[in-house]
């Protein structure tokens, strides 16, 4: 593993890595066991690949956590994974405060429920002056969601005429969303073979440089992230121009 780390080009990291955990329900499937145990192992994988990103020097991580669509699964399986969420904020928030790692979480938290907000917000609040990575959870988010969000707020400011139909451009729209002060995503990572975004950051994913592995998530590890990496520096981002145009 340390000879894929010299490979890694620390000039040229990127600076957002949003990642679609998957796989968890099909890892657990696959040993016999149900959905839960799946989701219990992803925390092993949250765990490494945030120590990753932190020991690499990445800013941003951005972990798809929890949808709006996943309310509509079964009740058990949905209550399991608020009380995981839970669980697993009181025993991570002293690591990410003592690694100067800042939460930020996006997404409907009026869906939450009450207890998982409050624990959120402590933690929020325990690591808000934190420097070093911020670790982004998206919960009770999905990209429709944040763009409906995002038109109803602009909409209520022109009808109190706060702002203008004429001053309405794309920078408007990006200070509505949930990630106003996030920079977009240059690498998006999806385990478990499947080849399609699912209602994630459809704004900020315009430009960013998508991963596929087949490697469910509770497998997922510091490896299979820095060939992730990898495979991004060795892609021509040309956002629309040609490649005379980037080298010139």
């Amino acid at each position: 593993m340390s000879e894929l780390v010299e490979k890694i080009d620390k000039q040229k990291l990127p600076k957002h890595i949003a990642v679609i955990m998957d796989g968890n329900g099909r890892w657990a499937k696959e040993k016999g066991e149900d959905r839960l145990y799946g989701h219990y192992h992803g925390v092993d994988s949250v765990r490494n690949i945030v120590e990753g990103c932190a020991e690499l020097g990445i800013e941003y991580l951005t972990l798809y956590a929890f949808s709006t669509e996943n309310w509509d699964r079964p009740e058990y399986e949905v209550e399991g994974l608020m009380e995981l969420l839970v669980s697993t904020i009181r025993k991570e928030v002293e690591g990410l405060n003592k690694n100067n790692i800042r939460l930020h979480v996006i997404g409907n938290m009026e869906m939450m429920p009450e207890y998982a907000r409050g624990e959120l917000q402590e933690a929020l609040d325990i690591t808000k002056n934190n420097i070093g990575l911020n670790l982004v959870m998206a919960l009770s988010y999905s990209g429709r969601w944040e763009l409906l969000n995002a038109v109803q707020k602009i909409a209520s400011e022109v009808k109190q005429n706060k702002l203008s139909v004429e001053e309405i451009n794309e920078q408007t729209l990006q200070n509505h969303l949930c990630t106003a002060n996030i920079p977009d995503p240059e690498l998006m990572i999806r385990t478990s073979g499947e080849f399609r975004i699912s209602n994630f950051l459809l704004y900020q994913l315009a430009y960013t440089e998508l991963y596929f592995t087949e490697v469910r998530w509770p497998d997922f590890r510091k490896k299979n992230l820095y060939e992730a990496i990898l495979d991004y520096q060795n892609r021509e981002r040309r956002f629309g121009k040609t490649s005379e145009q980037i080298t010139n």
